[in-house]
C-alpha cells in the first residue's frame, strides 16, 4: 500500500503545527528575546528563497503559482520579521531601568 504524497506532506505539516505550537509557547520570558532574534534570522533566509521563487516565472505573462506563492512568502515573512524586531524592542524595554527609580 502507497501513501498519497499529498497526504504524507499534510501530515507533517500539521504535525509541525503542533510542534511549533507547544515549543513557542513553553518559552520563559528570558529567553523570548533570543529566540526572536533567531526567528527574524529564518524569516530573512525565507525572504531569500521566496524572491528566487516569485521570479522564477516560466510562463510568458510572468504570473504562474511560484510567482504568486513566492510574493505571498515575501509578504508574510516580511510582516514576521517587522512582528519581532517590535516585540523584541518592547521586550527590551521591559528590562531597562525607569529615570528616576533606583
Amino acid at each position: 500500500m502507497e501513501i498519497d504524497p499529498f497526504i504524507f506532506r499534510l501530515s507533517i505539516f500539521i504535525l509541525s503545527i503542533f510542534v511549533g505550537y507547544y515549543v513557542v509557547w513553553s518559552v520563559t520570558p528570558s529567553l523570548h528575546t533570543p529566540l526572536m532574534s533567531v526567528t527574524n534570522a529564518i524569516s530573512s533566509v525565507i525572504i531569500v528563497g521566496a524572491i528566487i521563487a516569485a521570479l522564477a516565472s516560466t510562463s510568458e505573462n510572468g504570473f504562474n503559482s511560484s510567482s504568486i506563492f513566492g510574493f505571498l512568502a515575501i509578504v508574510l515573512a516580511a510582516v514576521n520579521i517587522f512582528g519581532g524586531f517590535l516585540v523584541t524592542q518592547r521586550m527590551l524595554q521591559m528590562y531597562k531601568k525607569k529615570k528616576g527609580k533606583k
